[in-house]
């Protein structure tokens, strides 16, 4: 398993080794030490989530309010989604940048955001699984999302796809909406929770 930081920081790409033989596969998908060295605090895992999208469904960009924060370790056990990261910490240096992850069955990989980054996945197969592993429980109040067809933000969605979004998310506001409105969490915040995890992790 190798790991390597994304244009957007604090976010991650996990290549994962399939091992095969007569039987089937079997890939190890996460494993904490392996993202505890690379982030300084890993993921304290409090739930875990999984979804079926159609082709063409997109989910997000969502984030929540930090701290605590929603860090996210996603996964693709079946089918192929475009993963998409987006840096909303206010006054972040890569504020408004974007990276993207092909995640697939066929040749597996992880991604991993830190708490105060926006994410977002649209399914380019049918009956696609996303499995993914979270930070922070479900909290409505503290949970918000920005819309993922903002132009200013020009997330790198394929042509091919006829999308179908929530109403909540085709209602979100844009990035800079969200900014003006106080919702999206700051670097200073982001800092501060990410060195209170390294830490808790030194204990």
């Amino acid at each position: 398993m190798n790991i390597r930081e994304l244009k957007v920081p604090d976010s991650y790409v996990l290549d994962l080794t399939p091992h095969g033989d007569s039987r089937g596969r079997f890939t190890e998908w996460y494993r904490a030490d392996v993202l505890a060295e690379a982030t300084g605090f890993g993921l304290t895992l409090a739930q875990a989530n999984h979804s079926v999208s159609a082709r063409g469904v997109l989910r997000g960009v969502h984030f929540a309010l930090v701290p605590p924060g929603q860090a996210k370790y996603v996964y693709c056990p079946s089918g192929k989604i475009l993963d998409v990261i987006v840096d909303i910490r206010v006054d972040s240096p890569t504020f408004g940048t974007v990276d993207a992850v092909e995640l697939d069955s066929e040749n597996p990989k992880a991604v991993y955001l830190s708490e105060g980054l926006g994410h977002a996945f649209v399914s380019l197969a049918d009956n696609t699984s996303v499995t993914y592993l979270v930070s922070s429980g479900y909290s409505p109040g503290r949970e918000f999302g920005i819309d993922p067809m903002d132009p200013d933000l020009a997330l790198p969605w394929p042509t091919d796809v006829e999308f179908e979004l929530s109403a909540k998310d085709t209602a979100a506001p844009t990035l800079a909406e969200a900014r003006e409105q106080g919702l999206l969490p700051t670097m200073e915040q982001c800092t501060a929770r990410y060195e209170e995890l390294r830490a808790q992790n030194r204990r």
